[in-house]
C-alpha cells in the first residue's frame, strides 16, 4: 500500500500506510552523513553494545532453573536456544543493513508492514526496553546487596533496597544506578559507548576466569547420564535459556549513530552473537562437569557456589558478584539508551509528542528524552518487584522479534534491488524458521501474560487513533507520497 496524505485516504489506508525505506535513510543521512545524531560509534563499540544488552544476570543464575530440567544435556539446550535467537538476529542484520535507523523493529515495521503494526510493534518495545531496564536495574541492587556482604559484612536495609511487596518501601539502589546510566547517556553516545565496552570487557573477563577456575573442578562421572529427561527436558531447558539471548537486537537502535552504518550493523549483530553463544556454551559445559545436576536445585548465586566449591574458598563469590554488579550496569546504561532512540524515532514521525525528538545543540543527545525515560523506569525499580516486570519483557520481545522475521520476507518482496549490507542466508528458511522458533516460544507463556499483553497492545492502538493517526508526518500535505520503498 502506498504511503498516502491522511486527507486524500480512506481509515484503512491511513494506518497501513508505510514509510519509504528512501525518506528514512534521507532523513537520517544513512549515506550522506548529514543525519541529526553524530556518527561517533565504532564496530567493536556497537559489537560490546550487543554484548553488554544481552550478557546480563542470564547466565549468572539461569542455569538454576535450566539444568534441573535437562541435566547435562543442557548444553545443547543452550545451543538450541542459541540458534533460535540467532535466526533471528540474522533477520534483524539484514534489516538493520537496508534500514539503518534508529527505530529498531518499529522502523521495520513502518516500512514493511504499516502504521498501525508499527504502533503496536513500538508498544512491544517500551515493554522489552523500558520494562526490563527496571527489571535488570531491581536484580542489581539484589547482586550489590551481596558484594557488599560479602566485602565488609553488611546490606544495605531492606526498607530501601526492596519493594514495597517485598516488606520495603523502595528500591534506592535501583533507582540511582538508572539515574547514574541517565547521567552518563547524556554526555553523548560516544562516551557512553566507550564506558560500556569497558564494562563488557570486565564482565567477559569474570566469565572467562569461571570457565578457567572451573575447569579444575572437571568431573566426567557429571556427564555420565547425559540425557536424564529426553528431549523433552531439552526443550524446556531452551525455553527458559532463550531470554538469556534477549539484547542482540539492541544494536539496532544505534543506527543513527554507529559509522558506515550499512555495514557495521549487520556485522556487530553476528559479532555479538557469536561471541554471547560461544560465552554461554562454555560456561555451560564447565558448570555441569564441575557439579552433580542435583547440586543446582534451589542453588543461589550458583556459579559462585560451583567456584567456592572447587577451590575450598569464598573469594569466587566475591568476583562474581562484582562481575554481576559491572554486567548489569552495562545491560542497563544499553537498554535505556536503546528505549530513548526508538522513542525519538517515533517522535520525528509525529506518533508521540515532539519534545522526544529535541535534541542538545551541544551534545546531540535527546536529553528530554533520555529524562523522561528515567525517571519512568525509577519509578518502575522503585516499587514493583523483579518477577513481575521480567514477564512482562518475554512477550513483547518474543512479538517484535516476530515482526522483523516477517519484515524480511515483505521488504524481499517489495523491495528486492534496496541496497542491503547483509542478506539473510538460506532465504526463505532462515525467517520461517525464526517466526515458528518465536511461536514455539510465546506457546509456553503463562495465559495471563498473553492476556496483559493484548490489552496492552490495543492500550498503544487506543493512543494511535487518539494521537498518532492525527499527528503523522505522513499524513501531511508535505510528507513523501511514494509507493513502495
Amino acid at each position: 500500500m502506498a504511503s498516502v496524505r491522511g486527507g486524500d485516504a480512506s481509515l484503512l489506508q491511513q494506518v497501513m500506510r508505510r514509510k519509504p525505506v528512501k525518506t528514512m535513510t534521507a532523513e537520517t543521512g544513512t549515506d550522506t552523513d548529514t543525519g541529526e545524531l553524530k556518527r561517533s560509534i565504532s564496530l567493536f563499540q556497537l559489537t560490546m553494545f550487543g554484548c553488554g544488552a544481552t550478557i546480563g544476570t542470564g547466565i549468572f543464575v539461569i542455569l538454576t532453573n535450566a539444568v534441573p530440567e535437562a541435566g547435562p544435556s543442557v548444553i545443547l539446550s543452550f545451543v538450541m536456544a542459541g540458534a533460535v535467537a540467532g535466526l533471528t538476529a540474522i533477520c534483524y542484520a539484514e534489516l538493520a543493513g537496508a534500514v539503518p535507523v534508529s527505530g529498531s523493529s518499529y522502523s521495520y515495521a513502518y516500512a514493511t508492514l504499516g502504521e498501525i503494526v508499527a504502533m503496536v510493534v513500538a508498544a512491544c518495545l517500551l515493554l522489552e526496553y523500558g520494562v526490563s531496564a527496571a527489571g535488570v536495574a531491581v536484580g542489581w541492587s539484589q547482586y550489590l546487596n551481596e558484594l557488599l556482604d560479602n566485602l565488609f559484612g553488611f546490606t544495605i536495609p531492606d526498607a530501601i533496597s526492596q519493594a514495597p511487596e517485598q516488606g520495603g518501601v523502595l528500591n534506592l539502589p535501583a533507582v540511582a544506578l538508572i539515574w547514574l546510566c541517565m547521567l552518563l547517556l547524556m554526555r553523548g553516545a560516544s562516551e557512553s559507548a566507550k564506558v560500556n565496552a569497558i564494562m563488557v570487557l570486565i564482565k567477559l573477563a569474570v566469565l572467562a576466569l569461571f570457565v578457567v577456575v572451573g575447569l579444575q573442578g572437571w568431573d566426567s562421572d557429571n556427564l555420565s547420564n547425559f540425557f536424564p529427561s529426553g528431549f523433552g527436558g531439552i526443550n524446556t531447558a531452551a525455553g527458559i535459556i532463550f531470554f538469556s539471548y534477549i539484547g542482540l537486537d539492541a544494536v539496532s537502535t544505534a543506527g543513527e549513530e554507529v559509522k558506515n552504518p550499512r555495514r557495521n550493523l549487520p556485522l556487530a549483530i553476528i559479532f555479538a552473537l557469536i561471541i554471547v553463544t560461544t560465552v554461554y556454551v562454555a560456561v555451560a559445559v564447565v558448570a555441569v562437569a564441575a557439579q552433580p545436576v542435583e547440586g543446582f536445585v534451589n542453588q543461589e548465586a550458583g556459579l559462585s557456589a560451583i567456584l567456592e566449591n572447587v577451590t575450598g574458598s569464598t573469594w569466587p563469590a566475591s568476583v562474581l558478584a562484582a562481575g554481576a554488579v559491572i554486567s548489569i550496569f552495562s545491560v542497563t546504561l544499553v537498554v535505556i539508551y536503546g528505549q530513548t532512540r526508538i522513542l525519538f524515532a517515533m517522535s520525528r514521525d509525529g506518533m508521540i509528542p515532539r519534545f522526544f525528538h529535541r535534541l542538545n545543540p551541544r551534545t546531540l543527545v535527546p536529553v528530554t528524552s533520555t529524562l523522561v525515560v528515567a525517571t519512568v523506569i525509577s519509578v518502575l525499580a522503585a516499587v514493583i518487584p523483579i518477577n513481575f516486570l521480567f514477564e512482562m519483557t518475554s512477550i513483547g520481545t518474543l512479538v517484535a522479534f516476530l515482526i522483523v522475521s516477517i519484515g524480511v520476507m515483505v521488504l524481499r518482496r517489495r523491495a528486492p534491488d534496496l541496497p542491503r549490507g547483509f542478506k539473510v542466508p538460506l532465504y526463505p528458511l532462515v525467517p520461517l524458521g525464526s517466526i515458528a522458533g518465536c511461536i514455539w516460544i510465546i506457546k509456553d507463556l503463562r495465559a495471563v501474560t498473553i492476556y496483559v499483553f493484548v490489552i496492552w497492545a490495543l492500550v498503544a492502538v487506543a493512543w494511535y487513533f487518539f494521537y498518532g493517526i492525527r499527528h503523522s508526518t505522513l499524513g501531511k500535505p508535505a510528507a513523501e507520497s511514494g509507493g513502495a520503498p
